[in-house]
């Protein structure tokens, strides 16, 4: 993975005009690349991965290049607006291994009328961080059950469905298959094979698997 320099814009402003043009063009390519597949958003620590500095991000900032989106996050200005926004800096915030789930990964996939107030993030380790309208699970989270939809980290619909039907809302839950089924987003086999050893939320899902 190419690095750029590690120098802050102060270094830069000794240096001659077209090497600085050219190591700003090379700044805004690293970021670019890093913020393409997060929807235009990145992290400080993410950020620092690729050589680019706090100073680096500041000055950005000041010359309109990126936005500080929250405490860490930043967004390039630039970047087309993307659906689910709020639910990316949310993984962000938690950490690259965190994903959407619970009542909120129902609203990215349509299914259930769900509407919840909280976004549900899962990760599969202790996270102590706070946040208003942020709701933090912590369980280990297998390859098979993570993905990204619509550009959101997310867990998959069938990991989805036992999540909110084991800790949440039965009903929904039910209601959520029902729908998941007949829009083929996910199949009877793939649903039972994932319920295996799930007693509580096989009992609650097993209508939706009865019926033709």
């Amino acid at each position: 993975m190419y690095k750029i320099p590690l120098l802050s814009w102060r270094h830069v402003a000794y240096m001659n005009v077209k090497d600085s043009f050219t190591l700003m063009s090379q700044i805004v390519e690293s970021l670019y690349t890093l913020a393409e597949s997060q929807s235009g958003y990145f992290t400080t620590a993410q950020a620092a991965e690729r050589g680019v500095t706090r100073q680096l991000l500041a000055y950005h900032c000041a010359e309109g290049n990126i936005d500080r989106a929250a405490h860490g996050i930043y967004r390039l200005r630039r970047y087309p607006a993307q659906p689910f926004e709020d639910l990316i800096v949310a993984c962000l915030w938690v950490g690259p291994d965190a994903v959407v789930s619970h009542e909120t990964a129902l609203a990215v996939y349509g299914l259930g009328d769900a509407m919840p107030a909280t976004i549900h993030v899962t990760v599969p380790r202790r996270f102590r961080g706070r946040r208003p309208g942020a709701r933090v699970h912590h369980a280990s989270l297998p390859a098979s059950d993570r993905l990204t939809y619509n550009g959101v980290p997310i867990t998959s619909v069938e990991r989805t469905l036992i999540d909110v039907a084991a800790a949440s809302d039965p009903s929904l839950a039910l209601q959520a298959a029902v729908e998941a089924l007949e829009r083929g987003v996910t199949t009877r086999r793939r649903l039972r094979r994932r319920l295996a050893g799930d007693d509580r939320a096989g009992r609650v899902l097993e209508p939706a698997l009865g019926q033709p």
